[in-house]
């Protein structure tokens, strides 16, 4: 049963929400225009907000349905965190599209918002107010990602949860650092 809900967790990321709605609504392959990432910011810019949002509350509701199929069937913690950590892994190396995908940030805060409620929805404002300040979800994700371990700690929150607050977002930036400067030189020079 865990590695049932931990590859349920995948196969739920793996599904290319950019990608469909590209191809759906607006007839085009979003990993060939702007940055080439599947993701919700390059849907945002590329096929419009309306389509961006729908993207990224898609990709949000991934990550946390992952989660709470786990805690539905009562599996183990350790279960439940690996399910939502598969359903990262699957939005950035989806099994659907050669295992080229988006960097998994709203699909990191539908998991995190499904594990760690409280303190993400203390941070919520905050990184609301900053998207609307720098119009630019990296540097609003980080009023998120970065203070999310220090409130994790002042909200009781246990050890192993603490360090999953840390090791997800982490993933976030090592895809974005993947993605941004071990790109090939074609899709390098489309995100400049």
């Amino acid at each position: 049963m865990p590695w049932l809900l931990i590859a349920i967790g995948y196969l739920l990321g793996s599904v290319p929400t950019a990608y469909l709605a590209g191809r759906v609504l607006k007839g085009v392959d979003i990993r060939q225009i702007g940055d080439g990432n599947m993701g919700a910011a390059n849907a945002y810019r590329q096929l419009g907000a309306k389509v961006g949002v729908m993207v990224g509350v898609v990709d949000a509701a991934k990550g946390a349905l992952a989660v709470l199929i786990a805690q539905a069937v009562n599996a183990p913690q350790p279960v439940i965190l690996l399910a939502g950590a598969a359903a990262v892994f699957g939005h950035n190396w989806p099994i659907f599209l050669g295992f080229r995908g988006g960097r998994g940030e709203s699909t990191t805060i539908g998991v995190l918002l499904a594990v760690l409620t409280i303190p993400m929805l203390i941070l919520a404002a905050p990184a609301i107010l900053a998207h609307f300040i720098f119009r630019d979800t990296t540097k609003a994700a980080v009023f998120i990602f970065v203070p999310l371990p220090l409130v994790c700690w002042l909200t009781g929150l246990s050890g192993v949860l603490i360090v999953y607050s840390i090791a997800l977002p982490c993933l976030v930036g090592f895809t974005h650092f993947l993605r941004t400067r071990w790109l090939p030189a074609t899709q390098r020079h489309r995100s400049d």
